[in-house]
């Protein structure tokens, strides 16, 4: 990230200038409108633009047939890929799908497709996050899918199903379009995605990937046919035992309570040959699939808890324990994109939208997603190696450093890191900064942007008064 007057450094002349939306006061309009939001990302739309002018200027802009979802995400996918010209990779692709709720607005109702129980109304909006794989920094989204969810019906046949192009898993396969045939790129996913159909069409993408197993399908030990076809679960056993790990484990509450506790994993791996499945559920060849299979397996879980287990297709070899370990840290990223909704949902209100037109409410996702991606860098930054002696003024301008100092110190300061920063910012935002507390959270950093935004603009306020 780089500086500008507007605090994070200016994305949104970078992602946004060139965009053609047939007028370039438009385009122009666009990234005003992105750097609004961005310097106050959270509420409903007259929260975020307090200015009526503004957020008139907003309503015009979405009302523009030339402003349509698709170009708002081909600016932020060139954008995000050109980021990837020179890096050394891997870049992590997660994939992932999360349920965008507008059902209270009536107008919509048929527009829109089922959602939840299916008595809401909604998109199922699926989502391709560009991640750097050792710094966890969000690059930017690849792709973005709104999809309307079929009414199917009830005695749709097996070829009804796969001739449909509305059906979900087809999903997974929309999601990587775009993206190169480049080995730098490890796309990842979890348990929905593990259709042969997809399966397939990673192993010939040209990148790696990681998938999390849902299906009990029948497989072969080894890249030859030899030996027994069993179902996965009873195959597992004969993988080749790399080693053992620990794993912090989350409580977790709701239908499945879980208690935190360090985990003891055992991690083995090897070669497994995937068969077609014998019942045809999607379109594919049905050529043999040469994969690695990588478990994660807890030894001696806790009484009554039921023990961790993954096991990951993946087409990166896995024969060390290091192999294993950098599959099994790669799909742990997954974290980052559930982050992510929730920084479009809580962050920055997605689901607050009262766009009475799908044509206007579509172009909005794609603005406040681009948003949530650049804001969730806060806390990315924080986090790096450097952060403690680097200037903070590299990330973000002099003006918003001298003024979180005054807030934090009691003096203006010119020299804060990125570290005194953030933690000053997270301070701002209701963090506590004692040792025994967790490290600060993107929403903590958010709110204590949003409130360091105030600040800077009640001083921008005074100082024009003063001018006048």
């Amino acid at each position: 990230m780089q500086a500008t007057e507007n605090g994070l450094r200016g994305l949104g002349g970078a992602m946004f200038g060139n965009v053609d939306l047939g007028d370039r006061r438009r385009s122009k309009r666009l990234v005003t409108v992105f750097e609004q939001i961005r310097r106050h990302p959270g509420g409903t739309l007259p929260d975020k633009l307090k200015s009526p002018a503004d957020l008139k200027a907003l309503y015009r802009l979405c009302a523009s047939p030339a402003v349509t979802h698709r170009r708002i995400l081909d600016a932020v996918r060139r954008h995000t890929q050109a980021q990837f010209d020179g890096h050394p990779g891997p870049i992590l692709i997660l994939h992932d799908g999360t349920e965008l709720d507008y059902t209270g607005i009536v107008s919509l109702a048929e527009d829109l497709g089922q959602i939840g129980s299916g008595w809401g109304r909604g998109y199922i909006c699926h989502n391709s996050l560009a991640v750097d794989a050792g710094s966890r920094e969000i690059l930017g989204l690849t792709n973005q899918l709104l999809h309307c969810r079929d009414d199917i019906p009830e005695n749709e046949t097996l070829p009804q199903s796969r001739a449909r192009e509305s059906r979900e898993s087809l999903l997974w396969l929309r999601g990587t379009e775009g993206l190169p045939g480049d080995w730098r790129l490890v796309d990842i996913c979890d348990q929905a995605a593990d259709t042969f159909e997809f399966l397939e069409h990673e192993s010939r993408s040209g990148r790696r990937f990681v998938i999390r197993s849902k299906a009990q399908r029948c497989v072969y030990l080894g890249h030859e046919p030899r030996g027994k076809r069993q179902p996965l679960n009873q195959q597992v056993g004969g993988l080749t035992r790399l080693g053992n790990r620990t794993l912090e484990v989350q409580s977790q509450k709701g239908d499945t309570c879980r208690r935190a506790r360090t985990a003891q994993l055992q991690v083995s791996a090897g070669a497994v040959l995937v068969p077609r499945p014998h019942a045809r559920f999607g379109n594919y060849e049905g050529h043999p699939l040469r994969l690695w299979a990588v478990r994660v397996f807890e030894l001696k879980p806790p009484r009554g808890e039921d023990p961790i287990e993954w096991v990951l297709w993946t087409n990166q070899p896995a024969l060390t324990l290091e192999d294993a370990l950098r599959v099994i840290g790669w799909y742990e990223t997954r974290w980052v994109i559930e982050e992510f909704h929730k920084a479009m949902k809580t962050g920055c209100g997605v689901e607050s939208l009262q766009f009475t037109a799908t044509g206007r409410l579509e172009p909005m996702i794609g603005i406040l997603s681009a948003v949530a991606t650049t804001l969730l860098n806060l806390r990315t930054a924080s986090r790096r190696e450097d952060a403690a002696t680097r200037p903070a003024s590299d990330v973000v301008s002099v003006e918003y450093v001298r003024v979180l100092s005054g807030w934090r110190y009691g003096h203006v300061r010119d020299d804060l890191t990125i570290w005194d920063f953030f933690y000053a910012l997270a301070r701002l935002g209701g963090h506590q900064n004692r040792k025994h507390d967790k490290q600060p959270g993107w929403l903590v950093l958010w709110r204590g942007w949003t409130s360091l935004q105030a600040m800077l603009d009640g001083a921008d306020a005074i100082r024009r008064k003063k001018c006048g």
